[in-house]
């Protein structure tokens, strides 16, 4: 029997009412001023830390309390991450910093990701019968940069040893940690993929068995190397035993990395690249990395009313997602090695004369069939839609963003990862290390800037962001997660300067995505069948299910009172504490 009008009025109305007591927006459960969050935001004067894991955030914040400045802490929590949450992260990754220094009053970026092989060319794949670099496996690993990233971050702004730093995460790989739910959620994932790889079977798999919620696991090979790294520093991992030890697990397993690729790596001081919105100053790093699209997308969105379209109204989520098409367009054929992107393509897509003409391309009542990208040097919108599909084909959120601020006006913005869930599946030898996968988002096409070549960097979705507010620190923030580090951000960064949340509210409020196969909706816009409808009528193709919404952590300096405040996402097991 058909249900009636009423009937189903009812069941609309109590279903909307549950979403709505899940992202706390029921009746009485949350103070007026702060709807969209479960949980208040974290206050505190004397330092703060904000991970995506509890054991992280804790072994930060005794560092604070000890005495440590936010750099000391940041390393702390990061080697911790790169133990307790090694399906995200790990010694074998990629790293990136914005770290605002009080001393100086100076905001500066390190780019810590590897580089490819010497070997590693378009011929050698072609030999291999190859005609795109494998997702996983040894051809999809570049060099690890992590442990270059910590060195530089504590020997130029630390007030404590690497030695001293690791001890915490030695100890949790050596004595266990209790694996949480999502980890193991994610873990469980890529059992085969673990399994096809001798060495991740034994380091990742035991009794043949990824480990459930709440099991002890330890790992006591990662344990011997982070000791090898805190006795002989950075050079014991690219020049000493551990970079022997990789490289020759990499040609017994026909991989492409030699030791002189770790030899010859070193991290990088950039200058961070930025714009304004609405009065706010966003940084991100530059190339090779996809800040620039966030900044973009910012230009982009600049030119609407935002606030008087209404927090996740249909118009607000038509815009952003017409403003990511054309940044992401951008992106796909632009974005490499910073050696392969002109100094006059970033100053042309940071510009907001670039961001008015591309925002006269957009319809405000209906999506556009295709964006193609800027005309820069012969690109053209087929190279970069084919480039895209390659990256934005994949869901991730195998990342951890960290910030940590101190009583001293230190803070520190922080993002590593290994890409996919366990990287490239491969683990070296018995290092305990799982390496990444980075060197997959290279490209094979032929003339692209991000065409795979000897000791290079390839193309990068990390970024860690900050914000200035009338030259001083107001923000330091990231959204994990792949594709969705862009959006997420701008995202972020509406939520507060548009609509007036705070900094727990701003990372908590429901998320929309766009991929290729159109938008996904978090559960809370998704009930709102009016914003559907809307969306649905200016042709946007609406997709149905779960994606992936990435992870916020987020420390907001009050410039006035000097208090810090700390929001993090109940997405992942983060944890934002302060003193």
């Amino acid at each position: 029997m058909k249900p009636t009008l009423l009937q189903f009025t009812v069941s609309v109305a109590v279903a909307l009412f549950a979403v709505g007591l899940v992202h706390g927006q029921g009746p009485g459960d949350r103070p007026a001023a702060n709807p969209r969050a479960t949980r208040s935001m974290v206050l505190g004067t004397n330092g703060m830390i904000a991970t995506s894991q509890p054991l992280a955030s804790a072994a930060g914040l005794k560092v604070l309390q000890d005495g440590g400045n936010a750099i000391d802490a940041a390393i702390t929590a990061a080697a911790v991450l790169a133990v307790v949450e090694p399906t995200m992260n790990g010694v074998g990754g990629d790293l990136f910093a914005l770290v605002y220094t009080a001393a100086d009053g100076k905001l500066h970026a390190l780019n810590s990701s590897g580089r490819s092989a010497y070997t590693a060319t378009p011929e050698a794949f072609s030999q291999r019968g190859l005609k795109e670099i494998p997702r996983t496996g040894v051809l999809s690993v570049s060099v690890p940069g992590v442990v270059d990233g910590w060195s530089e971050l504590l020997s130029k702004y630390g007030t404590i040893q690497l030695s001293q730093a690791l001890k915490p995460a030695i100890g949790y790989a050596r004595n266990g940690y209790a694996v949480s739910e999502i980890i193991a959620t994610d873990w469980a994932t890529v059992t085969r993929i673990l399994q096809r790889d001798p060495d991740a079977a034994a380091t990742f798999l035991p009794n043949g068995r990824p480990p459930v919620p709440g099991q002890l696991f330890k790992n006591p090979n990662l344990a011997a190397t982070l000791e090898t790294i805190g006795a002989g520093g950075r050079d014991a991992f690219y020049k000493g035993p551990i970079a022997q030890a990789i490289a020759a697990s990499m040609k017994a397993k026909n991989g492409l990395l030699e030791a002189r690729d770790f030899a010859d790596h070193h991290a990088d001081w950039v200058e961070p690249i930025s714009t304004s919105y609405r009065g706010y100053d966003v940084y991100e790093l530059p190339p090779n990395t996809q800040g620039i699209t966030a900044l973009e997308m910012l230009n982009i969105l600049e030119g609407y009313d935002v606030k008087s379209l209404g927090h996740n109204s249909a118009a607000y989520i038509h815009l952003s997602t017409e403003a990511k098409r054309i940044a992401y367009a951008d992106r796909d054929a632009f974005i490499a090695d910073p050696d392969s992107v002109p100094a006059s393509t970033v100053k042309l897509l940071l510009s907001k004369e670039y961001a008015a003409s591309r925002r006269k391309e957009i319809d405000p009542l209906r999506a556009a069939q295709r964006y193609g990208p800027a005309s820069i040097g012969g690109r053209t919108a087929d190279a970069g839609r084919q480039l895209g599909y390659q990256v934005e084909g994949r869901d991730h959120g195998d990342t951890i963003y960290m910030t940590v601020a101190d009583g001293k006006g230190n803070m520190v913005s922080l993002i590593q990862s290994l890409f996919d869930t366990f990287g490239s599946g491969v683990v070296a030898g018995n290092t305990g290390i799982a390496l990444h996968n980075r060197g997959s988002l290279f490209t094979l096409e032929p003339g692209h800037p991000n065409r795979i070549a000897p000791h290079k960097r390839p193309f990068h979705t990390l970024i860690p962001a900050f914000v200035m507010k009338d030259g001083k620190p107001w923000m330091s923030f990231g959204v994990m997660g792949g594709d969705m580090q862009p959006p997420g951000h701008v995202q972020v960064l509406a939520n507060l300067i548009d609509f007036g949340m705070n900094v727990q509210e701003a990372g908590e409020a429901a998320r929309f995505r766009h991929t290729q196969n159109g938008i996904f909706l978090e559960s809370a816009i998704a009930g709102r069948g009016d914003v559907v409808f809307a969306l649905n009528r200016m042709g946007q193709r609406m997709q149905l299910g779960v994606d992936q919404w990435g992870g916020f952590q987020g420390i907001i300096r009050d410039p006035l009172t000097g208090i810090l405040m700390g929001g993090s996402d109940p997405r992942k097991d983060g944890l934002a504490i302060g003193f």
